[in-house]
């Protein structure tokens, strides 16, 4: 995919995104390193990583690091931000992007479904550890990689780990509704800071989600495939929002297809935004912020 634009304007920057051995994660570090800007790699796997770090670097010659992170594990997401800290100090933008969607129900080792931890508390917590950063390296910015499957879920305070009521979709559904309920209440937490916050939907991309669990979910994701975008396409936003002119200084809105969209009434609800901040902080141990 050629970078709009041309050129390296992203030249002395410093970005971090997460899930970045393949899919959308794979190809929006890619168009980053192609503009000139540092990118941190964060993958879980570090052979996968390795790998997907030297073919970016071949195909760009740009500057990119890996580092390593299991995003299920609330110590290893510390263990990444203190890692980051010690190696840099700055970071210009923040790409949300590690997720899973999985198709039979797990916990974490902190106890929290599998799903719900690591594609919401994940953005959460390792947001909330480099939000220090963000804001000394101001203008900065935060994408957060939400999903349109956001209107099939539903925020249940009484039980965010789904113990009563699980599905593949309802999870994942719900995970992205965080996102984007995360993306508008950090947004407003963020205002005066020089910090900006936008989620996005990516489009429905041909990745590696759904290969594992029960084999009539494997099923149902091999009928869809053909009718799936690719990697490339869905990272177009992505890479619009870490680093267009076109949205410098915009903040707290979602996207899709480089536009503004609107995502569903819950989504929308400053209440439903402020009660998940208070129990993603409850549930991952963050420290409160005033609001």
């Amino acid at each position: 995919m050629p970078a709009p634009g041309g050129g390296r304007h992203m030249h002395g920057k410093l970005v971090m995104v997460t899930g970045a051995n393949s899919g959308i994660g794979k190809v929006t570090a890619r168009e980053l390193a192609r503009r000139g800007a540092h990118v941190v790699a964060v993958c879980r796997d570090p052979a996968r990583g390795e790998a997907a770090v030297a073919e970016i670097r071949r195909q760009t010659g740009g500057t990119i690091e890996l580092m390593v992170c299991d995003f299920a594990s609330q110590r290893s997401i510390r263990d990444l931000a203190d890692d980051f800290r010690h190696r840099h100090a700055r970071l210009d933008v923040l790409v949300n992007n590690a997720g899973a969607i999985l198709g039979t129900r797990s916990a974490t080792e902190e106890g929290h479904e599998t799903t719900f931890a690591v594609n919401h508390l994940g953005y959460f917590l390792l947001t909330r550890e480099l939000t220090d950063v963000l804001v000394a390296s101001r203008p900065a910015r935060i994408v957060n990689v939400a999903s349109e499957a956001h209107r099939a879920g539903h925020l249940d305070f009484d039980d965010l780990s789904a113990a009563r009521r699980w599905s593949p979709m309802r999870a994942y559904g719900t995970s992205k509704l965080a996102n984007i309920c995360f993306t508008l209440e950090l947004a407003r937490r963020l205002e005066g800071h020089g910090v900006t916050a936008n989620c996005l939907h990516p489009g429905v991309v041909a990745t590696s989600f759904g290969t594992t669990g029960s084999s009539l979910f494997r099923f149902a994701v091999k009928l869809v495939q053909p009718f799936l975008i690719d990697a490339d396409k869905g990272a177009e936003t992505t890479i619009h929002l870490a680093c267009s002119a076109d949205v410098e200084g915009l903040t707290g809105g979602y996207f899709i297809r480089k536009k503004p969209a609107k995502p569903s009434r819950e989504a929308r609800d400053p209440e439903v935004a402020r009660r998940l901040w208070e129990a993603s902080e409850a549930l991952t141990g963050a420290p409160a912020v005033a609001a």
